[in-house]
Order: structure tokens, then C-alpha cells, then sequence
């Protein structure tokens, strides 16, 4: 008879012979930092087609990069791959992809922490960045050089939600025999899936509106098999494969992602509609209204006006800080977050966050003025949200 200690060791009954094991209606947590074996030929066989360690492999971040792919390119060839982060998503990406010498030709508008990651890090190691504006396509083809390896943008830019020619810049990056990564976090596979429009990388941040109740860290990477494959074996060095729990919790998030991001995306159209009514808001960055500067290119990737992006930008009437201030403590719902895509309607001020390094000058020539403040909208009922808005505009005068 053993010993207890050994007894809650090892025993373990369950009934493993149930034909619906594999059928649980919520899909298991897999927490194990290991899987056993009993038998040789069952370890060869785990490393070949099973499980084995945690950061090597684990269910749950399987399952979720297949629902990833699914959503991504359902008709293509593809994989994903799942990470600790959007941000170590693009880092593994660009650093299994990019030697010493390689050169990256990325859109001027970004998340300033992707910017700062190809500035010190990959500048560092000898990968230099030229940053252009891309809504400029001659710009982008002139800044285009033999060792040019990456073409980086995001499909729906922050905070200013510029737009890219995704059709033009696929065939300057063919052209050019440089991969195309865009990052579809502002959009969501639900909006646009830049692989079908001919790209070869597309990252999301799982954080934000895939995720949706900002209690989930994670980023995935989907392309080409080949292309994973080397994406997936630098993360492991990285150490930066996604934990199972985030990613348990991301199968369930997903399977409402469809309700949830159309709601914020119609809700977001609506709302820009009403800002282009108030004189209050001098310019309303939102891809559905006709003031928006690249009207003629959002209606070139979107036939709906009302499933293109929950995210907006508005620029008030005034820089004040003390009048910014008044308005956002008289808001009722809408409150200040440092993120975006989450079912509560929430502000940013990106002088103030994602671009408060960035230089006075540098951020005004992109559109960042200290009046502007990007929205992500939620699944509020819009005239619940639209209201909130229009009792706080008077504190603006």
C-alpha cells in the first residue's frame, strides 16, 4: 500500500476509454507544463505528432491558432501561430524573417511601440527603418532599395486611421520581392483579411477587439506554412509562445467576436455620423464619413460603410488641457483606457500615450495634435452612446 504522499502523486481515474472525451462543449484548459510518456516509442511519437513541453506546444494555443487561421484565410493555404503579445508577435516576426543589412520600409503611422522597436532594437542589430507615408504611393516606391526585405503598415494606421492601397502595395512588394506584413488589429479578420488582397503576413493583436473584454494578452501571426514555421522556432527561443490560460480564454472570446465587432463596428460608423454634426469636433477620422480624406480608397476595400473598424480619432475644437479635462469627467459611460477593442467605449489621448516620446513636430505632421483623441466605440445602444457625447461637447467651448 503506498504511502499517501505517493498516492496524490500518481493517482489519476478517470475514463479514458469515453467515446466523447474529445467532445466537451467548452473547450479544456490545458495548464500542464509537460506531458508523460510510458514508453519509448510513445515519447518518438509525442515529439513527432503529440505534446510534449509547455513552450514547445500545448492544445489550447493549437486550437486557437487554427480559429485564427480560419477567421484569417479560410480559402488559402495558411497557419498561425499564437504569442504572449501583439508586440512579440511583430518581434518575432520581423526578427526570424530579417538579417544584418536588411532594410524595412514601414508606414509613418504606427503604434509608436512599433516604431521604437525598429528604431533601438533592430537598429541595433543592424536592420535599418525608412518610414514614409504610404498613403503617398510614389513615396513608397521611391524609398524602396535592393535590400529592401519587409514592407510594414497597419491596414487602419493609429491613432489617425490612415488608410493603405492594400491592392497597390501588394504589387510594389512583389516588385520589390519584399514581404508584405500588415498588421489587421484596428480591423479584425471580421473587417478585412489582408492575405486574400495578395499580402503574406497579417498580425493581430488578440488583445484588443478579437479578444474584447481586456482581460486577454496575446498576439498571433498568420501566413504561409514556411513563413509560421520559422516565425514559430524563433518564438521559442524567445521564450514568447503564448501561455494555455490567455489562450483558453481567447477560444471562448472568439466564439462571440462576430456579434461583438460587428455591433462595434456599425456603432462606430453611427457615431462618426453624429460627430460630423457637431462644430464642436473639427475632423472626424473615420473611414464611413464623406470628409474623411481617403473616402475613395475606404470604398475601394469596403462595400459596407458599417463593418469597416470600431476605432475612430476625432480632433476638438481646442488643444486646452482643463477643457479636455471637464468634458471627459462629464462623461457618464465613455472613459479614458490605455487600450482599444473593448465592449465599454474608451478614449485615449495619444500625446499624451502611444506617442508621447514622439516629437511635437513629427507627431503633428502625421495628425497627432494634442486635441485629438482616439475612440474605440463598443456594444453600447448607440443613442445611450451618442447622448453620453453630446451632453459633455458644451465643456469643450
Amino acid at each position: 500500500m503506498a504511502y499517501i504522499q505517493t498516492d496524490v502523486l500518481y493517482t489519476r481515474e478517470y475514463r479514458d476509454d469515453a467515446i466523447n472525451m474529445g467532445k466537451a462543449e467548452s473547450f479544456p484548459y490545458y495548464p500542464a507544463t509537460a506531458f508523460g510518456a510510458t514508453a519509448f516509442e510513445e515519447i518518438k511519437t509525442a515529439y513527432r505528432q503529440g505534446y510534449t513541453y509547455i513552450r514547445t506546444n500545448n492544445p489550447d494555443r493549437d486550437v486557437l491558432a487554427g480559429l485564427m487561421t480560419r477567421l484569417e484565410a479560410p480559402e488559402l493555404e495558411a497557419a498561425s501561430t499564437v504569442l504572449s503579445s501583439g508586440m512579440a508577435a511583430i518581434t518575432a516576426t520581423a526578427a526570424a524573417l530579417l538579417q544584418s543589412g536588411d532594410h524595412i520600409l514601414s508606414n509613418r503611422c504606427l503604434y509608436g511601440e512599433t516604431i521604437e522597436l525598429f528604431d533601438f532594437l533592430f537598429g541595433k542589430f543592424g536592420v535599418e527603418t525608412t518610414y514614409v507615408d504610404m498613403a503617398d504611393l510614389d513615396a513608397v516606391r521611391a524609398a524602396v532599395r535592393p535590400n529592401t526585405k519587409m514592407i510594414y503598415t497597419e491596414i487602419c494606421a493609429n491613432p489617425t486611421i490612415d488608410l493603405v492601397d492594400l491592392p497597390e502595395l501588394v504589387k510594389i512588394s512583389k516588385e520589390a520581392g519584399a514581404l508584405l506584413v500588415v498588421d489587421n488589429t484596428f480591423c479584425s479578420p471580421l473587417s478585412i483579411r489582408p492575405l486574400e488582397w495578395g499580402a503574406d503576413i497579417v498580425i493581430n493583436s488578440l488583445t484588443k477587439f478579437l479578444s474584447g473584454h481586456s482581460d486577454i494578452l496575446l498576439g498571433c501571426v498568420t501566413a504561409r506554412p514556411e513563413l509560421v514555421e520559422k516565425i514559430y522556432e524563433f518564438s521559442l527561443f524567445m521564450g514568447s509562445p503564448a501561455d494555455p490560460f490567455p489562450a483558453f480564454q481567447m477560444i471562448r472570446a472568439l466564439e462571440s467576436a462576430p456579434m461583438r465587432i460587428e455591433r462595434q463596428m456599425s456603432n462606430a460608423a453611427k457615431l462618426a455620423a453624429y460627430f460630423e454634426t457637431d462644430p464642436r469636433i473639427v475632423k472626424v477620422n473615420h473611414p464611413s464619413v464623406n470628409s474623411f480624406r481617403q473616402r475613395d480608397l475606404a470604398k475601394k476595400l469596403w462595400k459596407d460603410d458599417e463593418k469597416i473598424t470600431g476605432m475612430m480619432s476625432v480632433e476638438f475644437c481646442t488643444e486646452d488641457d482643463a477643457k479636455i479635462d471637464a468634458f471627459m469627467k462629464q462623461l457618464k459611460y465613455v472613459h479614458y483606457a490605455p487600450t482599444l477593442g473593448g465592449m465599454r467605449t474608451t478614449m485615449s489621448h495619444p500625446v499624451t500615450s502611444s506617442h508621447n516620446t514622439t516629437p511635437d513636430d513629427v507627431r503633428r505632421a502625421m495628425g497627432i495634435t494634442p486635441a485629438l483623441m482616439r475612440i474605440s466605440v463598443g456594444i453600447e445602444d448607440i443613442d445611450d452612446l451618442i447622448e453620453d457625447f453630446r451632453q459633455a461637447m458644451s465643456e469643450l467651448e
